[in-house]
This record gives structure tokens, C-alpha cells and sequence, in this order.
């Protein structure tokens, strides 16, 4: 597999940033992953649209449009008709060690992969650690994924596949890479943004697709009496929970979440490219 970097393919051995890249050394930068289907991938121009939205509140130049496309197409290319994912990438690029900024370029890498199913359900647990709905990077698709990887290792440690966050006031807000969504009596609920959680491509075409489901202030709590629970990502699209910190939900995937799973991939399949 080829891989793009800096307005060259070049082969994945030969695909390198400096020591000094400022996304490197302190988490300077910006990225969007998504699904591949048939070598085409999927919501991009809402994947771009967050990555410039994101790369402007970091202070990062946003790169051209056109040229992220077709670095995207050229990647994608490799995969065939082979399921499969993209990543892209910006950062701050080469700068003094330190958290300033130099006068460098940004740095650009876009790369796929292929891409294993996930499993139809996951199980899932509320971590001790919270997200700060008031920082300065809420709600910004940064590289800086320290909280997430120690979230993701505590929840494994307890034999779950996703750890979940509450906010600094309590209120339910994200998992490390998904959205999350609860049910109870048929109604459908998922955290608002100000709640400090990303403003996930496949949470904001399930809020589009299915417009009974609410956009509700949550806690923690909820979690323990819903029905059914599910998370979204771009990857994972609508998969359904099996268990919330130990506790087995009665139906995994339930009737709610499998119909919203299926208005998802109907819809999906007929526009690969949602505006």
C-alpha cells in the first residue's frame, strides 16, 4: 500500500514526518477516518467539512479541497472493491520543541487500509475520567488522543470493547471513537454537542434519517435503565450494546436500534456522499 504524504504517493516504508513534527511531539494536529465501500468513500464531503471546521479552530491552514479529494481517490484506489477505511491527516508540521508553533508548512498524510467487519454488538463502560465540555478543543477532531487511549485500555481491562465519558457536570457525553445513544420505552436520545462530544458524521445523518430521535441532556444513569443502548462512528456505522458495565441488556441488537440500523444502511447505500 502506497500512501500519500505532502503531495506525493509514496510507498508505506518511505511514508515519513520528521521527529520534529509538531503533531508529533505535542498532539498539533487534526484528522478524519472513514469507511471505504467499493473504493469509494463514504460522507466525504461532510468528513472535509468537519477537517476544515476543525483545522480552523486549532489555527491551522485548511487544505485544499481539491487536493485532499484526489489524494483520497488515489489511496482508495489500492483497496479495490475490498472494505476498507481512509485516514486524514494535518498537522502543524516541523516546529520547535515546545508548544509554539514554527513558520514550517502543515503536514498532510492520507492513508488507507483494509478494514475488518466490527461485530454486530459491543460491549461498553462509563470510565472514571471525564471530558471537559468547556475546553478549548471540545467538539474538535484533534490527534491528541491520550485520554482515549488510557479510557480504551481501562475499559478492555474490564472486558468491554468502548469506554464512555461523562462531562466535568456529570451529563453523558461520548465514547473514545463513537457517539452514544440510549432508548427507553422506544424513545430514541443521544447527548447535544453541548455536551463537549464530537459532532460525529454518522450521530448527525441518524439525527437527519430518523427524526424521532432527540437530542437530550443525559447522565450515566440512564445508561442503567435504557432498554436498548448504541453507539455510532464512521467505521462502526449503528452497532448495537450488549452489556453497559456488566449489566446484559435484554436484546442486542434491540428493535429499536435495528431499525435505525437499517434506515442507516438503506439510506447510505443510496447516497454515498450525503450532503
Amino acid at each position: 500500500m502506497k500512501v500519500w504524504v505532502n503531495g506525493a504517493m509514496v510507498d508505506r516504508d518511505a511514508a515519513t514526518v520528521s521527529v520534529f513534527d509538531h503533531g508529533f511531539t505535542v498532539g498539533d494536529g487534526v484528522f478524519e477516518t472513514t469507511k471505504v465501500v467499493d473504493g469509494t468513500p463514504f460522507a466525504l464531503t461532510r468528513h472535509l467539512t468537519r477537517l476544515a471546521a476543525s483545522a480552523t479552530a486549532m489555527g491551522l491552514p485548511v487544505p485544499d479541497d481539491t487536493v485532499v479529494r484526489t489524494a483520497v481517490a488515489d489511496v482508495c484506489a489500492q483497496l479495490g472493491s475490498n472494505p476498507g477505511r481512509v485516514r486524514i491527516t494535518l498537522t502543524g508540521g516541523e516546529a520547535p520543541l515546545g508548544s509554539g508553533r514554527g513558520d514550517a508548512e502543515p503536514t498532510l498524510v492520507v492513508a488507507a487500509s483494509p478494514m475488518s467487519p466490527w461485530p454486530p454488538t459491543e460491549s461498553v463502560v462509563v470510565v472514571p475520567w471525564v471530558r471537559n465540555e468547556r475546553s478549548a478543543v471540545a467538539g474538535v477532531k484533534t490527534t491528541s488522543y491520550g485520554d482515549n487511549v488510557v479510557a480504551l485500555a481501562h475499559a478492555h481491562s474490564a472486558g468491554a470493547g468502548e469506554a464512555l465519558f461523562a462531562n466535568t457536570i456529570g451529563e453523558l457525553c461520548e465514547g473514545t471513537a463513537t457517539n452514544v445513544f440510549v432508548v427507553h420505552d422506544g424513545v430514541v436520545r443521544t447527548p447535544p454537542l453541548t455536551s463537549g462530544c464530537l459532532a460525529g458524521v454518522t450521530r448527525a445523518l441518524v439525527l437527519a434519517w430518523c427524526p424521532e430521535v432527540r437530542e437530550e441532556r443525559l447522565t450515566p444513569a440512564d445508561l442503567d435503565t435504557a432498554d436498548e443502548v448504541f453507539v455510532t462512528s464512521s467505521t462502526r456505522d449503528v452497532q448495537g450494546v450488549a452489556a453497559v458495565n456488566g449489566r446484559q441488556l435484554p436484546t442486542a441488537p434491540g428493535p429499536v436500534t435495528t431499525a435505525i440500523a437499517e434506515v442507516f444502511a438503506r439510506n447510505a447505500a443510496n447516497d454515498p456522499d450525503p450532503i
